[in-house]
């Protein structure tokens, strides 16, 4: 038997990577639903690539009772709306926006990572997936730390445009053109032009002189890895499409050699270990679009700490940041919870 699935926001990047995933991965499901706003009620969006379209239905007026889980990527505002009458209903709300990460009655969860977490989702019946940068962040880390336990972490990240939706994607794709064409440029997403710059500034300041998003890097992997490893991070947008890279610097309790994480990366699940130390033996952005896994290139000591090493991080922020991760959170849930005869 399969599971009665609602997929909310399906008619946005994530909603519809969340339907092609769960499509690809043959996902159990005796029915689906894909939901969104009012704007979008009517319209139809496509299962994956079977073929079988899907009439959107309204949110305002969907009854959640009776269907299993709902796997929410509608932002943070509809979310804090309907998420909690999802959750009432009976209906297991896997949310991808921010609102509920660091909710203490909330798993925070990365299958790869911290599995058994998902059994608190039945405090409020929700499970909330992390912010993309931190998915692929932590599923990097968590084998390194059971070897040799981190003490402290310092990233860089390089984020594509995807990560701020359609909108950002064609406002680069739009001054791109316009660059070529010798037409004006406008700001609307970003705060600076992102045509062939770099823009070290992803959602808003905070007092500290850290945006939200460094922050989220920070809080959300103590409560996913571990609350101890001290965590820093510089959050940079940059001119790609799709595909997040992260620069992570990692110093550990105990002596690690670069050779000993290259074999432990490479049996690690989630992850894929391209290291050829040679002319384009790593991964890219564009190598990672469409993947599923996390890449890890570029494995190296670092001689300015104690115990320390230093990798780049690659994946695809849209499947692994977002979509995928909430899929797999679904599949783990069925597995554990809600089991079918």
């Amino acid at each position: 038997m399969g599971y009665k699935v609602a997929v909310v926001g399906a008619t946005g990047n994530v909603g519809r990577e969340m339907l092609t995933i769960l499509a690809e991965r043959e996902f159990p499901i005796d029915e689906i639903a894909a939901v969104a706003s009012s704007r979008s009620h009517g319209t139809e969006v496509e299962l994956g690539e079977t073929g079988k379209m899907l009439k959107v239905q309204n949110i305002e007026h969907f009854d959640f009772a009776g269907w299993d889980m709902a796997l929410f990527a509608a932002g943070s505002g509809p979310t804090k709306e309907y998420a909690p009458k999802a959750a009432a209903a009976g209906c297991v709300v896997i949310d991808n926006s921010s609102l509920y990460r660091m909710d203490p009655d909330v798993p925070l969860i990365v299958p790869e990572v911290n599995p058994d977490a998902i059994a608190g989702y039945k405090a409020r019946n929700i499970i909330a997936n992390p912010n993309c940068s931190t998915a692929q962040l932590v599923v990097a880390l968590k084998p390194l730390h059971d070897a040799a336990k981190i003490k402290r972490v310092v990233v860089s990240t390089y984020q594509s445009v995807s990560g701020a939706g359609k909108s950002g994607m064609d406002e680069l794709f739009e001054q791109s053109r316009a660059i070529f064409v010798g037409d004006p440029k406008t700001n609307e997403v970003f705060t600076k032009q992102i045509a062939f710059n770099v823009i070290p500034h992803i959602d808003v300041f905070l007092d500290d002189g850290s945006t939200k998003e460094e922050w989220k890097m920070v809080v959300e992997t103590k409560k996913i890895l571990d609350p101890k490893i001290k965590l820093t991070a510089t959050c940079v947008r940059v001119p790609v499409f799709v595909g997040h890279s992260e620069a992570i610097h990692i110093e550990f309790e105990n002596e690690i050699s670069a050779k000993k994480a290259q074999e432990i990366l490479r049996e690690a699940p989630g992850i894929m270990l391209v290291d050829k130390r040679e002319d384009g033996g790593y991964t890219t952005p564009v190598e990672s679009a469409g993947d599923s896994a996390t890449y890890v290139s570029r494995v190296r000591e670092d001689p300015t700490v104690d115990n320390g090493l230093i990798i780049w991080c690659v994946s695809d922020n849209l499947r692994k940041g977002a979509a995928l991760n909430a899929v797999q959170i679904a599949e783990l849930l069925g597995r554990k919870h809600l089991q079918k005869g």
